[in-house]
């Protein structure tokens, strides 16, 4: 028997045991409906790797991932080509991961992977709200006739939870309709304070990674200028932590539009300070 050391391909300083684990992370590797670049697929294996890249500690939060509870379950599998039955296997995986008492943190991925997620997660708690990070509305009811699409993901969320319970952070593309839709119902947040309506809620944090400018952030389907910069963006991830986190996901990162390597690097870091914060 060969007696090794071997590299470990999950993310570093994960716990290896799922069952005392109180967050699984789940890779979601689908991206079936992009309407502008594909290649989202590859960011969960690229991101474990470059994790590896990063310190366990943060200075933001003055806390180590040991203080983390988080097992990486790796990668779903998903039938290449077909949409719904991918969306439903991403839903039964959620729907276990919180029947055994635990928390999800997904990696996508494209952004549609959030909605299995949100529609598994609100099967436990009645008081769920969203607060979404991106650079689109993602509000649409289709696209080009199809309502499975990563731009109208928020908007098929919003059927679940109610637009009052959704906050939306860095919003700058849409159809005119989409942001109709934000002034209507008071969805977008300029503020800190705007949040404070979700307080008592669970909320569910989805990250769309082009909310960060392609300055920072230029390994992504859909970059579009005019974003947050990081520190902006860890901000709000700092007002969010007194928030009762009740799960998560970081999506959209495309690492072969940026071989460098930066955008995957990012990508990472925003995933340790957000497992910092859903860990009291």
């Amino acid at each position: 028997m060969l007696s090794g050391p071997f590299l470990d391909r999950n993310w570093m300083g994960q716990n290896p045991d799922y069952d005392c684990s109180d967050i699984i992370m789940l890779g979601l590797p689908f991206d079936g409906t992009v309407s502008y670049r594909p290649g989202s697929r590859f960011a969960p294996e690229q991101i474990r790797l470059a994790s590896w890249g990063l310190e366990e500690y943060s200075p933001y939060f003055d806390k180590t991932l040991e203080r983390v509870n988080f097992h990486d379950a790796g990668d779903l599998e998903f039938p290449l080509g077909n949409t719904y039955k991918s969306l439903d296997v991403i839903e039964k995986n959620v729907f276990d991961i919180y029947r055994d008492g635990k928390r999800v943190f997904g990696i996508g991925g494209e952004h549609l992977v959030t909605l299995p997620e949100i529609k598994a997660v609100s099967k436990f708690y009645n008081n769920l709200a969203i607060v979404h990070f991106d650079a689109h509305t993602d509000l649409r009811e289709e696209y080009i006739g199809e309502e499975m699409s990563h731009s109208a993901v928020i908007r098929h969320c919003s059927k679940i939870v109610g637009p009052q319970n959704i906050r939306q952070i860095g919003i700058r593309s849409g159809m005119r309709e989409e942001f109709e839709f934000m002034k209507t119902h008071n969805t977008l947040a300029k503020n800190f304070s705007d949040l404070d309506a979700l307080k008592d809620k669970k909320i569910f944090v989805t990250v769309d990674l082009d909310v960060l400018d392609p300055s920072v952030m230029p390994g992504t389907g859909t970059p579009e200028a005019g974003g947050l910069q990081f520190n902006e963006l860890l901000d709000w991830f700092k007002y969010l932590k007194d928030f009762d986190i009740a799960g998560a996901d970081v999506v959209e990162l495309a690492p072969d539009y940026d071989a460098s390597g930066v955008s995957t690097a990012v990508a990472t870091k925003v995933i340790r300070e957000l497992l910092m914060i859903m860990q009291k």
